[in-house]
């Protein structure tokens, strides 16, 4: 085990000093350190957190798309969309948060990392289905979890519970055929007793 992941202010500085001019954010909690970077700087951030001798983060465990839309801290006064990943360095037993907001709240777009990292094949595909998050540069950018047909993205926030449409299988027509929601939505509330001592409690 390095020196750098019983201690995880040495990773930060580690991290701050390779980076230098491309870090926007430093941050340890909990042990953890999260970094964040502007778009521009994106895969140029990334290629020096994998080469650079002091952060050797060789695998991506995984990326995921974040829509900020109704974070108390964040909602409208901020960017909606954010790519974060996570970082591993096998040979120096370390670990790391990349996080990057994608400029536009219309068109959300960031530069793919599969040109890094293999592996974030797949993540990308799942973060761009759920969210609608263009990987720019992704060779194969396609839906991975909803139906080619889908209607719109089901992580983002403004995504409605019901859906836009329903499915099923037409044994007649021998295919899944696509129908209005009949599905009311509606919010339950449970609720929410609040006497004092109830069930003698203090």
């Amino acid at each position: 085990m390095t020196d750098i992941a019983i201690h995880p202010e040495k990773l930060r500085d580690a991290v701050a000093g390779a980076l230098g001019d491309k870090l926007r954010e430093i941050r340890l909690a909990l042990g953890e350190v999260t970094v964040v970077v502007a778009a521009e700087d994106y895969l140029a951030a990334m290629e020096i957190l994998r080469d650079a001798p002091q952060c050797r983060f060789e695998q991506l465990i995984d990326l995921c798309g974040v829509d900020y839309s109704t974070y108390g801290e964040v909602g409208t006064d901020g960017l909606r969309y954010a790519v974060v990943t996570h970082l591993l360095s096998l040979s120096l037993n370390q670990r790391l948060r990349v996080k990057v907001f994608c400029p536009d709240d219309d068109f959300p777009v960031i530069p793919s990392v599969t040109g890094i990292w293999s592996g974030a094949n797949w993540f990308e595909r799942e973060a761009f289905d759920l969210y609608g998050i263009v990987f720019d540069g992704h060779s194969d950018l396609r839906r991975i979890l909803t139906d080619y047909g889908f209607i719109g993205h089901p992580f983002r926030k403004d995504f409605p519970l019901s859906g836009h449409v329903e499915m099923r299988y037409d044994a007649e027509q021998r295919r899944v055929v696509y129908e209005p929601v009949t599905i009311e939505p509606r919010e339950i509330t449970p609720r929410i007793i609040r006497e004092d001592n109830y069930g003698g409690l203090h």
